[in-house]
């Protein structure tokens, strides 16, 4: 497995199916760029879900994120496309995505986005 940055999520099975069971992950490093300024957003991403035949490997997931670094995103379509993404991958029961950005002009921004929503 590389050590860059890269947008290939891979997966594991389920070590527990038929269990209902959370995960959680809490990134404090994640970052991407203001669209309109170019100048680097700074957030904390949260992830949690029930999963029912897959789990997100980890190393992807951290690779994945650090994807983000140098792309230009709105906090509310980055907290989206890192759930669509991860929801497309695994297909969980459910699970949720947490953006909580840094103050930026004087506003705190946290975005959530859930599956099913």
């Amino acid at each position: 497995m590389t050590t860059k940055p890269s947008k290939d999520l891979e997966w594991f099975e389920n070590p527990r199916p038929g269990r209902e069971y959370e995960i959680r992950f809490e990134c404090p490093e994640f970052t991407c760029l203001c669209p309109k300024t170019g100048q680097p957003d700074f957030a904390t991403i949260r992830i949690r879900y029930t999963p029912k035949l897959r789990c997100v490997e980890l190393k992807s997931l951290k690779l994945y994120l650090w994807s983000f670094r140098d792309e230009g995103h709105f906090h509310e379509a980055v907290t989206h496309r890192i759930l669509d993404d991860l929801v497309a991958l695994l297909a969980p029961e459910r699970m949720t995505v947490e953006g909580d950005f840094m103050v930026r002009g004087g506003i705190h921004t946290v975005v959530e986005a859930k599956f099913p929503g």
